[in-house]
C-alpha cells in the first residue's frame, strides 16, 4: 500500500470550515501533490445547492484556479460528495472537525475532507485506479495521514505564535494556499547543498488578533508512515516579509543555538562525572 499512499496522499489537501450533519471530531490534517491541475474539490464542502452564507465551503489550498464560484479563503470551488462513475466501492462522506480555529466565524473550526471528496479530488488531478490498486482501508489511511500532517503543521505554527502570547493568545487560521511548484528560498538553498526538495508547500495566513501573519510550510518526505499516521517532516516558519517576522526567526535561531550548546555542555559534564 506504500505506493498508493505516497501518491494518493499528495493528490489533494485542505481543511474546511462549516457545520454539516455528518461531521465528527478528530485531531488531524495533511498534504498534496502529483502533477496535473489542482483538484477543484480537494478539501471539502457542501454541494453548491446546499451552500449558504453561514456554511460556505473551504477546501484545498490552491491559488491559481479560474474565477467563478470560488471560496476566497482557499481559492477552491465547491467539492463533490457524489460517487464517481466506475468507483469500485462506496466511500464515507463524513468529515472530521480539526483543532484549527477559523478566523472567520466565532467558535468555528476548519473541517477536513471526507473520503469521497478526497477520491473525487484525486480523479480531478488525473489519478486513475485499477481494480485492485486501492482498498477502502487505503482510503481511510490516506485521510488519516492527510489530517494528521495538517494538525502537526498547526502545532508548529502555535510554537511560533507563543512568542506573541502577550499580544494575542488566540491565533486563528484565516486562509491558506498551496504552492507545490513555487519553492521557497530556503528550500532552494537546501537543494543546492545537496538535500531533497520538498514535495509540497503551503502558505498559511494566521490572524494574530487582527494582524495577518504569513507562514511558509515546506513538506519533506520523512519515510515510512508511523502509528500516528505521520510521515512528513515539516519546516514551518514565518515568511520573511516583515521586520517582525525576520526578528522572530533571528530570536528562534539564537535560542536553538544557545540551548543546543548548553545541552551538549551538560551532556559532556555528565559523562566526565561518570568517568570519575
Amino acid at each position: 500500500m506504500g505506493n498508493v499512499m505516497n501518491s494518493a496522499v499528495l493528490a489533494a489537501d485542505a481543511i474546511i470550515p462549516t457545520h454539516q450533519q455528518q461531521i465528527s471530531n478528530a485531531p488531524y490534517h495533511g498534504i498534496h501533490k502529483p502533477d496535473g491541475k489542482p483538484p477543484p474539490e480537494c478539501p471539502m464542502h457542501k454541494s453548491a445547492q446546499d451552500k449558504t452564507p453561514s456554511t460556505y465551503p473551504s477546501e484545498c489550498p490552491i491559488n491559481d484556479m479560474a474565477s467563478g464560484d470560488i471560496n476566497p479563503l482557499n481559492m477552491m470551488p465547491p467539492a463533490n460528495q457524489q460517487p464517481a462513475p466506475d468507483q469500485p466501492f462506496p466511500l464515507p462522506t463524513e468529515r472530521q472537525v480539526s483543532s484549527i480555529p477559523k478566523a472567520v466565524g466565532e467558535g468555528e473550526f476548519w473541517v477536513y475532507p471526507s473520503q469521497q471528496m478526497f477520491w473525487n479530488a484525486m480523479l480531478r488531478k488525473g489519478w486513475r485506479w485499477q481494480k485492485d490498486d486501492i482498498t477502502p482501508k487505503d482510503m481511510d489511511d490516506i485521510i488519516k495521514i492527510h489530517n494528521a500532517n495538517n494538525e502537526l503543521a498547526w502545532q508548529e505554527v502555535l510554537k511560533w505564535e507563543a512568542l506573541h502570547a502577550k499580544e494575542c493568545c488566540t491565533p486563528k487560521l484565516r486562509s491558506f494556499g498551496g504552492k507545490a511548484k513555487q519553492y521557497s528560498p530556503r528550500a532552494r538553498i537546501r537543494y543546492w547543498l545537496g538535500y531533497e526538495l520538498p514535495f509540497d508547500r503551503h502558505d498559511w495566513i494566521v490572524d494574530r488578533c487582527g494582524k495577518d501573519v504569513r507562514y511558509v510550510i515546506d513538506y519533506y518526505d520523512g519515510g515510512a508512515v508511523d502509528e500516528k499516521f505521520t510521515f512528513t517532516l515539516l519546516d514551518v516558519r514565518p515568511a520573511m516579509d516583515s521586520l517582525e517576522n525576520i526578528w522572530d526567526r533571528m530570536r528562534v535561531a539564537w535560542m536553538r543555538w544557545k540551548y543546543r550548546n548548553e545541552s551538549k555542555e551538560s551532556e559532556y559534564a555528565t559523562k566526565n562525572e561518570e568517568k570519575k
